[in-house]
C-alpha cells in the first residue's frame, strides 16, 4: 500500500495491541466498519466507508491525533495525560471499557501506609509525567528540596516487580481487578486518576471536510456503546398496577404502551440498564407483571 491509497481518506487510529485491542475491534464490527488487515500491515482501507484505519501503539495515539497526523484515534484517558496532550485533542466519547484505576501501590509488609509516607522514598513507574505532577505537588506541600525530593523511576513493564527487587519503596501503576498487585503483595494506598477508553479527534481539525464523517462515526460508536449498557424488556400487567410498574421501567424518556386484547392490560415495552436486569425482573415479580421478556440490542441511536 503507498500514500496515494490513504490520500483523500479519513484516518482513523487504532490500538495495534494491549488491553484496548480486542473491544476495539469489536466497537467497528458493531458500528458497520468493515476492514481486512493483512498480516503484519497496521495500515488498512475501510471497505464500506472513506476511512483507512492506522494500527498504532495506544501510547502513540494521542501525539498523532493532537498534530493532525491522523483524523480520529481511539486510546486511554490516562495516556492523553502522560503525554501531555490534553490541549490538543478534544474527548468525543467515552466508550465505557479498558476501566482501570492509576493507583500508588506499596508492599503490604512495608511500614508506609499513606502517600506521606511514601514522599521522599523511591517510586518506580510506567507514568513519569502524572507520577512527577503527583509526587511534585505532594513533596512542595511536605517541604522536601533537593535530594529530599521524590525521586521517579521509569520502567516499561512489569512495575509490580520493582519493590520485590528491591528498586522501589513504592509504584504507580495501573489497576483493573487488582489481581496483578495482591498476588505482587502490594496494595494501594491512593488513586491518581480513573481511567477509560476513549474516542479522540485533534482540537484544531487539520482536515476539516470530514467533519460528516466523523460525526457519523461518533454516532455509530455512541450508539454500539449504549446498546452495550441497555437492554429492552417488555411485559404484560393490568392496568391498576402499572403506575407501580413504569416506576421500575420508566425508560430513557418513557415506556413504550400498548393495549392487549384482553381488557384492561397492556404491554409495556422499556430500556433499562443492563447491570440492573435481574432486580427489575424480581420487583416486576412482585407487582404483578407477567410474561417478562428481555431482548439485547445490537446498535441504537439514543
Amino acid at each position: 500500500m503507498n500514500a496515494d491509497a490513504l490520500d483523500g481518506r479519513l484516518l482513523f487510529a487504532i490500538p495495534k495491541k494491549g488491553r484496548l485491542h480486542e473491544k476495539c475491534l469489536s466497537l467497528l464490527a458493531g458500528a458497520d466498519i468493515q476492514f481486512r488487515r493483512h498480516q503484519r500491515l497496521d495500515v488498512c482501507l475501510v471497505l464500506n466507508h472513506n476511512i483507512a484505519l492506522v494500527f498504532l501503539p495506544a501510547s502513540d495515539i494521542p501525539s498523532f491525533v493532537g498534530k493532525g497526523n491522523v483524523d480520529l484515534g481511539i486510546t486511554g484517558h490516562d495516556v492523553i495525560l502522560e503525554a501531555q496532550m490534553q490541549n490538543h485533542v478534544t474527548e468525543a466519547l467515552r466508550l465505557g471499557f479498558g476501566k482501570c484505576a492509576l493507583q500508588v501501590q506499596v508492599p503490604e509488609a512495608s511500614s508506609i501506609k499513606s502517600v506521606e509516607d511514601l514522599a521522599g522514598k523511591r517510586v518506580v513507574t510506567s507514568f513519569e509525567v502524572l507520577s512527577a505532577d503527583y509526587f511534585g505537588k505532594l513533596d512542595e506541600k511536605n517541604g522536601l528540596t533537593g535530594n529530599q525530593r521524590t525521586r521517579i523511576e521509569y520502567v516499561g513493564g512489569s512495575v509490580e516487580a520493582a519493590c520485590a527487587l528491591g528498586l522501589a519503596d513504592g509504584i504507580v501503576d495501573l489497576v483493573e481487578s487488582g489481581d496483578t498487585m495482591r498476588a505482587a503483595g502490594l496494595h494501594a494506598i491512593a488513586t491518581l486518576l480513573e481511567t477509560e477508553a476513549v474516542l479522540i479527534k485533534s482540537t484544531v481539525p487539520k482536515h476539516p471536510e470530514f467533519s460528516p464523517l466523523i460525526d457519523m462515526v461518533t454516532s455509530r460508536i455512541a450508539g454500539v456503546v449504549a446498546a452495550g449498557k441497555y437492554v429492552v424488556c417488555q411485559y404484560n400487567i393490568s392496568r391498576d398496577k402499572l403506575p407501580a410498574a413504569t416506576q421500575v421501567t420508566p425508560g430513557r424518556r418513557a415506556p413504550t404502551i400498548s393495549p392487549l386484547e384482553e381488557e384492561n392490560w397492556v404491554g409495556v415495552s422499556s430500556m433499562v440498564e443492563k447491570k440492573r436486569i435481574a432486580g427489575i425482573m424480581d420487583e416486576l415479580v412482585k407487582i404483578g407483571a407477567e410474561d417478562i421478556l428481555i431482548f439485547n440490542l445490537d446498535n441504537c441511536r439514543v
